[in-house]
């Protein structure tokens, strides 16, 4: 059963790793073949209650999964050893949803073309990006996404949960992980 789990949360963590990468383009209207700005097919309001709706599950599915008292009863159902790389996987094919059914606003909100802006707002945005990815390993990366419960659970070692210590970002900002993206999701030149 270890190593079921264990692969489990490799493919999870994997599933996570991709739809991560695919949100940097997508927000950033960069390489990926839909975007957030791709093809306006809706009028605003459709596209408002489109996204809206596709946000709310994310924003809902995050929240919920994440209560313990949630945790108590699904773990009922799926085995604790892979209960976070579960969250992990049904996070991450949300995002998939979101990126697949977003639909783009026909409008500008800003435009910045003038080169020295433009390059400072790349640079906020590869920043955010950063923040985002270093803010996990400040708490513990591989136990945020599901591995290190698994690994344990393959090396046949009880599991128990790290404290929390305030390092780095942490010492300052409540949420560096949200910092992070919300700096990445405005900072882009249009």
């Amino acid at each position: 059963m270890g190593f079921i789990a264990a692969v489990y949360g490799v493919v999870c963590y994997a599933v996570f790793l991709a739809s991560f990468l695919y949100s940097i383009g997508f927000v950033g209207n960069l390489v990926v073949p839909k975007t957030i700005d791709s093809h306006p097919g809706a009028s605003v309001p459709e596209a408002l209650v489109v996204n809206l709706v596709l946000l709310g599950l994310f924003a809902v599915q995050h929240s919920v999964m994440a209560r313990p008292g949630f945790k108590a009863a699904w773990t009922r159902i799926v085995p604790r050893t892979v209960e976070r790389s579960t969250y992990v996987l049904i996070s991450s094919l949300l995002l998939g949803l979101l990126f697949w059914k977003w639909q783009s606003i026909p409008a500008v909100v800003w435009h910045v073309s003038a080169p020295v802006f433009e390059a400072f707002l790349w640079a906020l945005f590869a920043l955010g990006w950063l923040i985002v990815l270093l803010s996990t390993f400040m708490i513990d990366h591989f136990e945020l996404f599901g591995l290190r419960q698994v690994y344990l659970r393959l090396r046949g070692l009880d599991y128990s949960p790290p404290g929390f210590t305030q390092r780095a970002l942490y010492g300052f900002v409540r949420h560096p992980i949200m910092l992070g993206f919300l700096i990445a999701f405005w900072a882009t030149p249009q």
